[in-house]
């Protein structure tokens, strides 16, 4: 067959869409570091996985051990990153008696700093080639590591969301109110990203180890969550959403997140709309 012509492979590469352009060009969200996230398939071999489980804990003393026991079941090659947040409970002593098991590293913050501080410094720790976000409460399930894992291992994705509402198995039936908290701030956040996800809020956020080096987290809080997304949106990364089980606790269960939040979460969506 003959070979497309210089000026065909360029109305081609016209058509493409910017995202696909920009990476096939080699420039694009983050070609100022020289190293790029392509939209072409980048498979990631299971044998070359090591996954980095970033866990911010704050007074987490009732469900701390048991989540650490569901993280570490879970069959996939990982170490598991403890971020004390100035925990002022029995928490501190159960980090001990962690901290001197394999796998398992302890980092501490001698006041509390909030979970967007506890994730920027799990995740400047972190050396595998993936990295999760997981919550020191038993809300998530690490069963779902795997699904979540699987667009990442496939080569389509850069960044999977788990989203509750997209649900597999199971969900917690919880206040209407939340409910419609949740949806109301993801709505809000993907007018301001251009993103079509489920559930903005979500913990389970899992990236290629590219993607969370240009992240630069602000955010001390909860609007961290926003602010990633947001992050996200800009580096046109490949992103995939996983439904996920859910088993919320409420307030008498020690839910720290409030409305105050809520409304933190709203001013970021529309700051990181704009900040960089």
């Amino acid at each position: 067959m003959p070979e497309a012509s210089e000026s065909g492979q360029a109305d081609a590469a016209k058509q493409q869409p910017p995202g696909l352009r920009d990476r096939a060009a080699g420039v694009g969200g983050n070609a100022q570091t020289g190293r790029n996230l392509r939209w072409s398939l980048t498979p990631i071999a299971r044998e070359d996985l090591l996954l980095s489980v970033v866990m911010p804990v704050f007074n987490e003393q009732d469900t701390l051990e048991a989540i650490v026991k569901l993280v570490r079941e879970e069959p996939t090659p990982k170490e598991l990153i403890l971020v004390d947040d100035g925990s002022t409970d029995q928490t501190l002593e159960i980090l001990r008696r962690l901290e001197t098991e394999p796998g398992i590293r302890v980092l501490r913050h001698e006041r509390n700093r909030g979970k967007g501080a506890a994730l920027k410094t799990g995740f400047a720790a972190a050396s595998g080639n993936v990295v999760l976000i997981q919550d020191a409460d038993l809300e998530y399930d690490p069963k779902d590591y795997q699904s979540l894992l699987q667009p990442i291992l496939d080569g389509r994705a850069d960044v999977v969301f788990g989203s509750r509402f997209l649900v597999r198995e199971y969900a917690r039936v919880h206040l209407f109110s939340h409910y419609l908290g949740n949806r109301f701030l993801t709505f809000c956040s993907n007018v301001m990203t251009g993103l079509n996800l489920t559930d903005m809020e979500t913990c389970y956020k899992v990236f290629r180890r590219e993607v969370v080096e240009q992240l630069s987290l602000k955010s001390r809080r909860f609007d961290v969550e926003p602010e990633i997304t947001a992050k996200v949106a800009r580096g046109r990364y490949r992103t995939y959403e996983v439904p996920i089980s859910y088993a919320g606790r409420d307030f008498s269960e020690g839910k720290k997140i409030s409305w105050r939040d809520g409304l933190t979460a709203l001013w970021a969506i529309l700051k990181f709309r704009f900040v960089r």
